[in-house]
């Protein structure tokens, strides 16, 4: 009976040492080896984009196995998948499915998402040696239309590239020439989404009412409690600083200084694998953790590692040591920023164990790294304890702290291109989604026009 499941994988492509973890697919045949292989292929990738390819592939070797004799050709099976993707895999009337899937429909730019990693893993396929060469989603002859279509995105897409002028122009206009013969649907068009800022009006008191501990560590405040250092420290750098939650638990003790003329912090996020070693006789981070710790950077460990975090690719503002510095805004949070850090390393940060030794800045109950799944639960209890409900909609999540330092920055006239710099963003259109105005802010300026005019 066909059958399809999804495991881990240490991968080895050489006689080296050298091995990478990777989600594969097991069927009843065994490991899929042409997916395992094209993962490899594509270590650059992030562990993100790797769990999708998967999921991807998973999702369509179930359709597969529950449609076994339906279909001729790969290209109508792809058809079919699409339209389950999209509309359900179950009669709308009866509910009934008598292939056992029951898929919901998926949005547009879900099952979109899903096509991109199988025509892209498929391509990939149909070029290695002992594959046929035909692929499973080809190309066909654009329409006028879809030319035109083709030729908007294309420019869209490359008139910010630098050297775009040396293209082939023969070379593009073939591609804007051809489609694929099964394409996606084309997701519901609008600005760019809403603002999702946390409210600044509360955060002070997230800071000093949400974030409390219980214990007795720290200094006691009158109520009893002791602030959380850690949740205030993390808090601040992504509040005031604009650094993602992921890049402050990337965050070694060494790479916080404090600047001692003007009482400030210094702090440098370093690329996890290519970032200067503390060590000066190993080149990289990669190397220092490898050998006197024995883990790997962070971003290496699966999605489902307790240890994983991500990785977006910020701006480097210092390429040869691999590094970006914070720029706290308001710049006084760079002194109170000091202040609370040094509370936390002073009365709550739990030094790792003999044998379970790492050089990250912040921990948990046990001196372990400090995971993204614990934070996050941290943040949202010191939410909930101000009276907010924690949801990304609502700006109230770790990512809304970002948000609000962008609008922030915007709201004190900084320029696009200074907003680029301050956020580490490779593009200054990149900036836009932090400064854009919300729907209460366009209504708030259409009262104070109008009461201006009356």
């Amino acid at each position: 009976m066909p059958y399809v499941m999804r495991i881990r994988a240490r991968y080895r492509s050489d006689a080296t040492g050298r091995e990478v973890l990777l989600p594969a697919l097991f069927t009843e045949s065994g490991i899929l080896l042409s997916h395992l292989r094209y993962l490899a292929s594509n270590l650059q990738k992030s562990q993100t984009w790797r769990s999708k390819s998967a999921a991807a592939i998973l999702r369509l070797i179930k359709y597969i196995n529950a449609n076994i004799g339906f279909y001729s050709s790969g290209t109508a099976l792809l058809r079919g998948f699409i339209e389950a993707l999209f509309g359900g895999s179950f009669n709308q009337t009866s509910l009934e499915d008598p292939s056992g899937l029951y898929w919901a429909p998926l949005t547009a730019e879900n099952a979109n998402n899903i096509i991109w990693h199988i025509t892209h893993y498929t391509d990939w396929l149909s070029r290695q040696p002992g594959y046929s060469s035909v692929r499973i989603n080809g190309f066909r002859s654009a329409t006028s239309a879809e030319v035109r279509l083709n030729w908007c995105a294309y420019y869209n897409k490359h008139k910010h590239v630098f050297l775009n002028y040396l293209r082939d122009e023969h070379r593009t206009s073939e591609e804007v020439g051809r489609v694929r013969e099964v394409q996606g649907r084309q997701n519901p068009i609008g600005l760019l989404d809403s603002v999702k800022r946390f409210p600044e009006n509360r955060i002070n008191e997230l800071m000093k009412v949400g974030f409390v501990r219980r214990d007795n560590r720290g200094v006691q405040r009158r109520d009893g409690e002791h602030p959380d250092y850690k949740g205030q420290a993390i808090t601040m750098l992504m509040h005031y600083g604009g650094v993602r939650r992921s890049e402050a638990l990337h965050l070694y003790l060494q790479d916080i200084l404090i600047d001692t003329t003007k009482g400030e912090a210094i702090v440098r996020i370093y690329h996890p694998s290519f970032g200067r070693s503390p060590d000066k006789r190993m080149a990289t981070r990669t190397e220092y953790l490898a050998v006197r710790y024995r883990l790997k950077p962070r971003t290496q460990y699966l999605l489902t590692e307790r240890l994983h975090l991500g990785w977006k690719h910020p701006l480097l503002t210092n390429r040869r040591e691999g590094y970006f510095a914070v720029s706290f805004f308001p710049p006084e949070k760079a002194v109170e920023f000091v202040m609370v850090f040094t509370n936390y390393l002073k009365f709550q940060r739990v030094a790792p164990g003999e044998h379970a030794d790492h050089p990250y800045a912040f921990t948990n109950c046990d001196g372990a790294p400090e995971t993204a799944k614990n934070f996050s639960r941290l943040h949202k209890a010191a939410v909930n304890r101000i009276g907010l409900e924690h949801l990304k909609c609502l700006g109230t999540s770790e990512h809304g702290h970002r948000h609000a330092y962008g609008y922030r920055l915007s709201e004190h006239g900084f320029t696009p291109l200074e907003i680029k710099v301050a956020m580490h963003h490779r593009s200054y259109k990149s900036q836009e989604v932090y400064t854009q105005k919300s729907d209460e802010d366009i209504r708030l300026r259409m009262r104070s026009i109008h009461e201006y005019d009356e």
